[in-house]
C-alpha cells in the first residue's frame, strides 16, 4: 500500500489544516492576552499599570472563600490532594525512565520544564487557597502532559501503528503513524519514523534557532 495514495494524501492535507488552525488559534489567544493587559518579558508575567490594583480589589479573602465552600468540597479536599504522592512518583519514575532508555535509543529527551509551568501565582486576585488549588492543578496536568509526551515518543519508536478503533484525544504524533493493517507500510516506514524522532529538537531550541 503506497504512502502516496489519494487517501493518505488527503489525510496529510487535513493534518496540515489542523496545524494551520492551531496557529491561528494561538494568534487569537495572544490578541486576547493584550486586551487583558499583560505580557511576557524574559519568561515573567508583567501587567500594565493599574491592572494589579484592580486585581487586588477583586480578591476574595480566604476566610470568606472557606465560609462559602460547600461541605462536600471541604470533605473531599484531602482525597484530592493525596494525589500528590502518586503524581510525584510518576514524575520521578518517568524522568528516570527517559534518562536511561532514551539515551540508550538515542532519542531526544522531553524537557520537563516545557510542561510543568507555575505562573498562576502571579495573579493578585487569587487568595491563598485558590493559589494552592492552582498550584496543584498546574502540577497534576503538567505531569500528565510530560508523561504523555514521553509515552508518545516511546510509541513512535516501538509501535507507530494507528488503532482500528477510534481513540479520544490522540497525541500529536499519532497522525503520522502507519494505518492499522498496513503491513507493508509498517515495514517501510518504521525506520523512517524512528530516525525522524531522533532528529527532533526541543520546541524552545527550535524557536531560538529561528530567531537567530
Amino acid at each position: 500500500m503506497s504512502d502516496a495514495s489519494p487517501i493518505q494524501a488527503r489525510i496529510e492535507e487535513i493534518a496540515s489544516e489542523i496545524v494551520r488552525l492551531q496557529d491561528e488559534l494561538d494568534r487569537e489567544i495572544f490578541r486576547r492576552r493584550d486586551a487583558l493587559g499583560w505580557r511576557l518579558h524574559e519568561g515573567l508575567v508583567e501587567f500594565e499599570q493599574g491592572v494589579v490594583a484592580e486585581h487586588r480589589r477583586l480578591k476574595r479573602g480566604t476566610a470568606a472563600f472557606l465560609a462559602s465552600a460547600p461541605p462536600a468540597t471541604v470533605m473531599t479536599a484531602p482525597v484530592i490532594y493525596s494525589l500528590i504522592f502518586p503524581l510525584a512518583l510518576m514524575d520521578l519514575w518517568a524522568s528516570a525512565y527517559q534518562a536511561i532508555c532514551f539515551r540508550a535509543y538515542r532519542l531526544p529527551r522531553v524537557r520537563r520544564r516545557d510542561y510543568l509551568v507555575f505562573d498562576r501565582g502571579a495573579l493578585a486576585y487569587l487568595n491563598g487557597i485558590e493559589r494552592l488549588n492552582c498550584w496543584f492543578c498546574e502540577y497534576a496536568n503538567g505531569v500528565a502532559a510530560y508523561v504523555s509526551e514521553i509515552a508518545s515518543r516511546t510509541e513512535q519508536y516501538w509501535c507507530p501503528i494507528k488503532h482500528a478503533l477510534k481513540i479520544t484525544s490522540a497525541h500529536k504524533r499519532y497522525r503520522a503513524f502507519v494505518d492499522y493493517g498496513d503491513a507493508e507500510g509498517y515495514r517501510e516506514r518504521l525506520g523512517r519514523l524512528r530516525e525522524a524522532l531522533r532528529a527532533e529538537r526541543p520546541a524552545a531550541d527550535q524557536a531560538d534557532a529561528e530567531g537567530d
